[in-house]
């Protein structure tokens, strides 16, 4: 058990304190939710209905589908565009999917390999596609989710209000949906740029996210 917790510590800690973070979005929602319905003259809700309410859901989609996007673009991208002096990118003039020996795969496999990168054929083409594959799903489907859960959200309100709700269409092409998901989308984008840049002139000792303390500013990370 000791092994396992050290071996998998930054995992278990991002699980934990995700789970913490969620927990506490629920219940500082539920009260926010039940003090603006107080306040319209309506009645609050418990706390098992406004988890399984459209309003939760909404929230906690928009948020997800944003990060995976973040991931999912900056996966992609540094696959072809580079930053000089960046740990986070490839040094420049290695842009590309590189080839079957950097990448260990088919002939080049070692034998503990991953099974899907041994071989030829479509096998190890869609193990070298999968990380962002599964990326791509992951944040279409939050997408997804938060399109469907926004619309029964923002109906709510309209009737709440005497007014036509929207056709699942018309909500795609709504401000409340972009606004939604463009002030999330803003944010993941400038801290990426943030990481991506400041990395290049700053230091975290220890961390593999930064280059040695020493390094100079215009050395990449794959140049160490």
């Amino acid at each position: 058990m000791k092994r396992f917790l050290r071996d998998n510590a930054l995992s278990l800690f991002f699980l934990v304190i995700f789970v913490l973070a969620l927990a506490g979005q629920s219940f500082a929602g539920n009260a926010d939710y039940n003090a603006r319905q107080v306040a319209a003259g309506g009645a609050p809700i418990s706390w098992p209905a406004y988890v399984t309410s459209s309003d939760f859901a909404v929230d906690v989609a928009e948020n997800w589908q944003s990060e995976y996007l973040q991931f999912l673009l900056f996966i992609m991208v540094t696959v072809w565009l580079v930053q000089r002096g960046s740990p986070e990118s490839k040094k420049p003039g290695e842009e590309g999917t590189g080839d079957d020996a950097q990448q260990k795969v088919g002939a080049h496999a070692r034998p503990d390999s991953p099974s899907w990168a041994k071989g030829t054929g479509l096998r190890p083409a869609l193990y070298g596609a999968s990380l962002g594959m599964v990326m791509g799903l992951f944040f279409v489907s939050s997408w997804v989710a938060q399109w469907v859960a926004g619309r029964a959200a923002y109906n709510a309100e309209q009737l709440s209000q005497l007014q036509d709700p929207v056709s699942a269409l018309e909500y795609l092409g709504s401000p409340d949906f972009w606004n939604r998901t463009l002030q999330n989308w803003q944010s993941e984008f400038l801290a990426v740029l943030s990481m991506v840049v400041l990395s290049v002139y700053l230091r975290q000792r220890g961390s593999p996210e930064s280059k040695p303390v020493g390094t100079p500013h215009g050395v990449t990370s794959e140049e160490n």
